[in-house]
């Protein structure tokens, strides 16, 4: 089957194994509006490839993914509320998009992994980060709630208390942290990421189809009842509400004036 073409990411398939690429390393990977359905899209190609078990989501150069792109969502040239909050839903779209894959989802951790990029890995499967991954979601500071069902996806992979925690307080943490509170699966050495990517992968290749896939879809169904994403539509609704509040509009400016010259990856 014929490989997409998409201007932010690539994607590609080779016997049970798939591998999708953000691929705006000079951006540190920021996630548009155009990515975001880019990637929604993408996943649907590779449900369409019917001898898939693995995919890889990795992000090209130093960085996994510097987040949303806020400026381009508080620019948007939507004339009407259904197209602002098409706009607004983009990456919830993703998000659901890649955790109802039919392959086994591995994402490969690296540089900075940031706001919507932390719903991008949360929306995988498993997730390994090599030493010296940077996590931090800035959105409060940006005067924005989290969107893209962020909310439950954290509350059901390191608890209520710690997403409260990191998300209103919006300070950075570590891989040994995001290890440690059941965020990631493995952390391991940056030289060893690629290959500790590829074991793994080679070993879920090597287990039997049905039940491989059936245990994700078992356990991904026992995770929605427990904490569901299916609410999230709303997302939208409070993320086209925070970038309107003058209060949070002023946070952002502050947010993004103590970012200035530091780099681009603190931006999201």
């Amino acid at each position: 089957m014929e490989e997409p073409t998409f201007e932010g990411i690539e994607v590609a398939v080779a016997g049970t194994r798939g591998e999708l690429h953000l691929n705006r390393p000079e951006k540190l990977n920021p996630l548009s509006q155009d990515t975001l359905r880019d990637l929604a899209e993408a996943a649907r190609w590779f449900n369409s490839n019917p001898d898939l078990k693995v995919v890889v989501v990795a992000g090209r150069g130093r960085a996994f993914s510097s987040g949303a792109d806020v400026t381009a969502f508080a620019g948007s040239t939507a004339k009407d509320a259904w197209n602002r909050r098409r706009d607004a839903d983009a990456g919830r779209v993703m998000a659901d998009a890649l955790e109802e894959m039919t392959a086994v989802t591995i994402a490969k951790i690296h540089g900075h992994c940031i706001g919507g990029g932390v719903v991008l890995a949360g929306a995988c499967d498993l997730r390994l980060a090599a030493e010296g991954t940077n996590f931090s979601i800035p959105e409060v500071d940006l005067g924005i709630p989290l969107a893209w069902g962020g909310i439950p996806r954290l509350v059901r992979d390191i608890g209520p208390a710690l997403t409260k925690e990191l998300v209103m307080t919006c300070r950075p943490f570590d891989a040994a942290e995001a290890l440690a509170c059941g965020f990631l699966n493995r952390v391991v050495p940056a030289e060893q990421l690629d290959q500790s990517v590829e074991e793994l992968a080679v070993l879920l290749e090597s287990k039997p189809k049905l039940a491989l896939l059936a245990t994700k879809r078992h356990t991904n169904a026992i995770t929605e009842e427990m904490v569901g994403t299916m609410r999230s539509w709303s997302d939208a609704d409070g993320l086209i509400a925070g970038l309107g509040d003058p209060e949070g509009k002023e946070s952002a400016a502050r947010y993004l004036a103590r970012m200035k010259g530091a780099d681009p990856a603190a931006e999201q």
